[in-house]
């Protein structure tokens, strides 16, 4: 097949996060397979506008804030003619209406949409026009075929108008050959961890607020903080303020043998959002045999099994919040045994698996479209 994806940002784009990984996962194995996949996506200031990664040949069109005007227009200059028998549009927050600029059939790629939630996201004007953009879904993309990451994801796309019987879940995978337990390597002290990128509506500051809290209660517990992004001074800011800016460490962004280290070594992973579509980071912690505590939310309820690989709280409830990190430093016996069934829990997932997967749903378009 002659596949071309669309998204925002590629695994090389300094705002890459979780969609990314999945993009780079699955469609560098679907490529590996003997298909030709093309990317575009936006650039950056610097890049180069072209880049093979991994069998994907990538076109970067305009910057993040341009691409939807800079995209459609590269495509019509320097990719229309290539023919594709499928287009893949990585949903990413905000929708690219790839069905009115492209000529072959569209196949929706869904990780999670924000709703109200883009509030906590972005200013008032950029979460209006989001939310504005969300609701023209149902009628851009209606009788288009879908893949949701999880449950939850396929649930929001129904509840605003898509086919249920349009809508495949297929999870996101882990490579747990390269994410695997090393307990030699905890740290010494308490640890807990957050690998993200820095925005709002990750919601960070409930990690760092919990810190506070059990540091007034005399227990010592550490936040390594591993990502980039535009609420790093202002949570660095809420640090200074609690008197907790010794124990929390702020790494900016980390390589992947740095994550995989920080993943193995820490002692509890964490991830507050109030929505995601998954939650790639969670597999990877458990991969790591290392628990996650995280907001009981769409999509992170289904990357932790509650009192198995991890505790789920209230969201926004920095009391539960901290009493959950709390019970899992003080019970190292519990702790164990939740990264037993989190290791186990991972291995019930690959790219391998997922990238066949995707790649069945596109022949499957494929082949009810006919020769391009």
């Amino acid at each position: 097949m002659r596949i071309l994806v669309v998204n925002w940002l590629d695994r090389e784009n300094p705002q890459a996060g979780g969609a990314e990984e999945h993009l780079h996962a699955t469609f560098s194995r679907i490529a590996a397979n003997g298909h030709d996949v093309t990317a575009l996506v936006s650039g950056w200031p610097g890049c180069a506008r072209r880049a093979n990664l991994d069998g994907i040949d990538v076109h970067r069109a305009g910057r993040r804030h341009t691409f939807s005007v800079a995209g459609p227009l590269y495509y019509r200059r320097a990719l229309a003619a290539r023919g594709f028998d499928v287009v893949v549009e990585d949903l990413n927050k905000i929708p690219m209406f790839t069905p009115f600029w492209v000529s072959a059939p569209v196949v929706l790629l869904a990780h999670h949409l924000f709703g109200t939630t883009a509030f906590q996201a972005a200013s008032p004007p950029v979460a209006a026009t989001t939310l504005v953009l969300e609701r023209t879904i149902p009628m851009v993309y209606k009788g288009i075929p879908c893949i949701a990451v999880s449950k939850s994801t396929r649930a929001d796309l129904v509840d605003r108008g898509l086919r249920r019987e349009l809508i495949e879940v297929v999870p996101n995978g882990v490579d747990v050959d390269t994410y695997t337990p090393r307990p030699e390597t905890k740290t010494v002290h308490p640890t807990l961890l957050f690998l993200g990128r820095l925005k709002q509506y990750k919601r960070v500051d409930l990690v760092i607020q919990a810190v506070a809290r059990l540091a007034a209660d005399g227990i010592e517990v550490q936040l390594r903080v591993g990502g980039a992004g535009d609420q790093a001074d202002a949570l660095e800011a809420l640090a200074i303020r609690l008197k907790v800016d010794d124990r929390v460490r702020f790494l900016g962004f980390v390589p992947n043998d740095v994550k995989l280290d920080l993943l193995q070594s820490s002692w509890l992973h964490v991830l507050t959002s109030p929505k995601e579509g998954w939650g790639i980071s969670n597999i990877e912690a458990a991969a790591c045999g290392t628990p996650t505590i995280a907001s009981d939310a769409p999509g992170l309820r289904e990357s932790v099994l509650h009192e198995r690989t991890g505790l789920l709280v209230p969201h926004d409830d920095i009391d539960a919040l901290a009493d959950a990190i709390r019970s899992l430093i003080r019970d190292p016996g519990r702790r164990t045994r939740m990264s037993l069934d989190a290791r186990s829990f991972a291995e019930e997932y690959s790219w391998d698996a997922s990238a066949r997967r995707v790649e069945a749903v596109l022949s499957r378009v494929v082949d009810r479209s006919g020769p391009a």
